[in-house]
């Protein structure tokens, strides 16, 4: 091993020479040593990959032990409701509820590993070999997985797998679209209409949201050039509506303008405040209903805290609260304190409008869907005695609802809106209310509720007064539906066809030289 501190370079030299080394010299030798350092082989350094692959291969074999287990829950659910499958939230909707709730995920990705979990019980068992053994991570097992979705023929699904097995491991690390198209290659050579192809243009035409910063969001996506064209003109003449007193640029206006068509308006409000406006003296277009929790001093402008919008992620600041005020329907929200259930099943609007503002988003473990686009559930069954209170009612979205109302779950909910889930499996979960953060006097335990004097056994279908919604088709059959099309478009695209590669390319590639 080379090593040499500044100091040592100096008295080397010095004990030839009786004049001192320029710094510059020195600092030059320095940065050579250095060098000859790095390009020292060293234990520690060699320990330190060897952990660092170690941990990779754990992490690869724990992803896919969990994946198994999914399986296997998916499996014993089958086996003792197989006569589920034509069911609204059938038998792989209601794993993917637990195992989101178990996992603290949304329900789509808890859905996205459930396909792959099948995938490697029913498809790919080779491959999940390969997987379990710690070979491949979750994402090159799930890209393989989507890009042989298309293979129906089993004797083509077993070639598939038994070449993916075999050359996965030999492919040099790849990015996600380099091993798409290795296994596109491989499914070519074995069942070319099953190849999944980049769709046209046309096809991915597609508009996104992105996420909200204080209150703004951007909007990105294509569409065709005409529609384009004619939203440009619209956005144009809408932003030309106001006077020209109006203090908004050309820009700010066409924004507002998108809102303002997005609500069915023909006209865009001027914001000028002259008494002589014309523009001005009709009112501003309403925009998009979305629901905005503040407090008064924030509508006022007094204070500095943040407004909530009614969804997972939507803080609003306070200045633009004070704006948006000026023109929205302001409704007081009052805590029921300890006023008494209310009379039949269907809450009130102030009461509803109240546990929606509580919740913020559906109650499930893991779900963020707004709950103004959720079902208002009772806790306690309305047909066993259940009151429509507070401390008994709580956001649901409509496959949350179902899921806890035909598959098994019981629930209890505290005063507070805290709600204790168990599931099919017995374990228990606990969520509170969105708002409690922002918001904890929306918390406040609420009263005036008669308490049971005993926990009645929660027998759902007891409140069933309509059973659970079907499907017009199951959930296999929409896949086979979907394969089948997607395999005769590709049969009718013969110049798209990649055609088979080369057995050497199949059994193994040259090396990257």
């Amino acid at each position: 091993m080379v090593s040499a501190s500044r100091s040592n370079v100096e008295r080397m030299f010095e004990s030839r020479s009786a004049r001192p080394l320029p710094p510059e010299t020195i600092s030059r030798l320095e940065e050579v040593l250095e060098r000859w350092r790095l390009r020292e082989p060293t234990v520690e350094s060699a320990a330190w990959m060897e952990q660092i692959a170690t941990a990779v291969r754990i992490e690869n074999r724990a992803v896919a032990a969990q994946l198994v287990a999914i399986g296997q829950l998916f499996a014993y659910r089958c086996a003792s409701s197989s006569a589920t499958d034509d069911w609204a939230v059938d038998t792989e909707a209601a794993v993917s509820a637990e195992v989101s709730a178990g996992l603290r995920i949304s329900h789509g990705l808890a859905a996205d590993r459930l396909r792959v979990a099948r995938a490697m019980r029913e498809r790919l068992p080779q491959t999940a070999e390969v997987f379990v053994a710690g070979d491949i991570d979750y994402h090159a097992f799930a890209t393989i997985v989507s890009r042989t979705d298309l293979i129906v023929d089993t004797d083509a699904l077993a070639r598939t797998d038994e070449l993916v097995a075999v050359n996965v491991v030999r492919w040099p690390s790849l990015t996600r679209g380099r091993l798409s198209g290795k296994i596109d290659g491989i499914v070519a050579h074995v069942d070319a209409d099953a190849v999944r192809r980049r769709k046209e243009r046309h096809v991915d035409r597609e508009v996104w949201i992105g996420s909200d910063a204080d209150g703004i969001s951007q909007i990105m996506g294509s569409l065709f050039t005409v529609d384009a064209h004619a939203l440009d003109t619209r956005l144009n003449a809408l932003a030309a509506t106001p006077c020209a007193h109006d203090p908004r640029t050309t820009e700010q206006r066409r924004a507002d303008a998108l809102g303002a068509l997005a609500a069915g308006a023909d006209r865009l409000g001027c914001r000028c405040g002259r008494a002589d406006c014309a523009a001005g003296k009709r009112p501003a277009p309403s925009p998009v209903t979305i629901h905005v929790i503040a407090t008064q001093d924030t509508l006022i402008g007094a204070a500095t805290a943040p407004a909530c919008e009614i969804r997972a992620d939507g803080l609003i600041t306070a200045e633009l609260v004070a704006e948006l005020a000026k023109s929205a329907k302001l409704v007081p929200l009052t805590h029921p304190g300890y006023a008494p259930p209310e009379q039949g099943y269907t809450p009130s609007k102030a009461l509803a409008d109240f546990v929606r503002a509580r919740d913020l988003t559906c109650r499930w473990p893991g779900c963020d869907v707004p709950a103004f686009d959720c079902d208002i559930d009772h806790t306690i069954p309305h047909a066993q005695g259940g009151k429509t209170h507070a401390a008994n009612l709580k956001c649901y979205c409509r496959t949350h609802h179902l899921t806890k109302t035909f598959w098994g779950w019981r629930e209890q909910q505290l005063a507070d809106g805290t709600l204790i889930l168990t599931s099919p499996a017995g374990h228990t979960y606990v969520t509170v209310p969105g708002s409690a953060l922002l918001f904890p006097s929306l918390c406040y335990a609420v009263g005036g509720m008669p308490a049971p004097a005993t926990d009645p056994p929660q027998d759902y279908c007891a409140e069933r007064s309509a059973m659970m919604p079907k499907r017009r088709r199951t959930r296999s059959q929409d896949r086979a539906y979907r394969v089948a099309a997607e395999r005769r478009r590709n049969r009718e695209a013969p110049p798209a066809r990649t055609g088979p590669a080369p057995p050497s390319v199949l059994l193994e590639d040259p090396p990257p030289f």
